[in-house]
């Protein structure tokens, strides 16, 4: 027997302009566009290590911001192992 509940949540208008665009756009029902969506984050949790999970939101202190700006304007020579993973080689030593 399939019961259902309603559940409440405070989301930002910008998700909720998503979520209408989506269920507009595909003919689907709110509702059941954020059952999937849930689900399929919650597998997703189950499934993968957590450190492999990437938050779709990442919050920066000052601090931190500075020191991505920072590397954004100066990056770094790409080291061996990243040129090979670019080129498709694998390199010894390397998973």
């Amino acid at each position: 027997m399939n019961h259902e509940t309603q559940i409440s949540a405070w989301i930002s208008e910008s998700t909720k302009l998503e979520v209408e665009r989506y269920a507009d756009a595909h003919g689907v029902k709110k509702g059941h566009l954020v059952e999937e969506a849930l689900l399929h984050h919650l597998q997703a949790l189950r499934a993968l290590p957590i450190d492999l999970v990437i938050p779709p939101r990442l919050v920066l202190t000052t601090a931190s911001l500075r020191r991505v700006d920072a590397r954004l304007k100066n990056p770094g020579k790409p080291t061996r192992a990243m040129r090979a993973l670019m080129a498709g080689k694998r390199v010894a030593g390397a998973p």
